[in-house]
């Protein structure tokens, strides 16, 4: 059990019915698994209901939790509505969407309006606080994801509700696995080469992600709204950019010998 997991064990995360937007597979997958050992109720969207029911059975086997499969298409206006209509009708009230960004703002924002309560969080990366780290294209839309978040969250703040922003930085999965080695099975060479470039000298997993994502999901984060969690190892920091010219190797050793700490 991580320390995080001791944090939030204590309850905070029981009961409450969360939707996680590609939540079969990858980073979605592991933070599904999450939710449910910490005793969530959780609805899981993809396109491809067969593959997503198969991926909630597994899930159910393995937590012992409550694992609902939903069909959506994130980018059918109609389809996502629906999708909220269906897990208010199996699980009741919707406390937490991870999201796939605008319509589900939208429809979330309805629901949890007359409900008085709720937490959208949306996934961006740390291109949405960084330039330089894709195409313009996706820097664009990642920038978007957090100005957009940033709007909703003082829209809706006063309705009891929080919209805040996970921006994750190199983390190992089949998608990055195909981009940085050409293989989307070749996890541990992707690994190496990722975790060779932060601070910590590690790639983040879904399971790091996954943290981050229960405290924004947990009653501890209940006056966070608005905010851009960036878990990357401190990789973009403005000071590790510098470290590529400066040598920051032993200025904090440095510091304290000639302050006598």
């Amino acid at each position: 059990m991580t320390h995080t997991d001791k944090m939030l064990r204590e309850g905070s995360l029981e009961g409450k019915v969360i939707v996680v937007t590609g939540g079969g597979s990858g980073l979605g997958k592991a933070m599904t698994s999450y939710f449910l050992e910490l005793g969530a109720k959780v609805a899981i969207t993809s396109r491809k209901l067969e593959k997503l029911e198969a991926a909630a059975k597994e899930l159910r086997d393995a937590t012992g939790g409550e694992c609902f499969a939903v069909a959506c298409d994130v980018r059918d206006y109609e389809q996502v509505e629906h999708m909220h209509k269906q897990v208010i009708d199996h699980f009741g009230p919707i406390d937490v969407l991870l999201n796939s960004v605008f319509y589900g703002i939208k429809h979330a924002a309805r629901v949890m309006q007359g409900q008085g309560f709720g937490s959208i969080i949306n996934t961006a990366s740390t291109a949405g606080v960084r330039a330089g780290l894709g195409p313009h294209v996706y820097t664009a839309a990642k920038h978007a994801v957090v100005g957009l978040s940033q709007s909703v969250a003082t829209e809706l703040g006063p309705h009891g509700i929080r919209c805040n922003v996970i921006a994750p930085g190199g983390t190992v999965s089949g998608l990055t696995a195909r981009l940085v080695t050409g293989d989307h099975q070749d996890l541990d060479k992707a690994s190496k080469l990722i975790g060779a470039n932060n601070p910590l000298r590690r790639a983040g997993t879904p399971e790091d992600i996954a943290n981050a994502v229960l405290y924004l999901a947990s009653d501890e984060a209940s006056f966070t709204n608005g905010a851009v969690l960036v878990v990357d190892a401190a990789g973009e920091s403005i000071a590790d950019r510098n470290s590529r010219f400066v040598d920051m190797g032993s200025q904090t050793v440095q510091e304290a010998d000639r302050s006598g700490v």
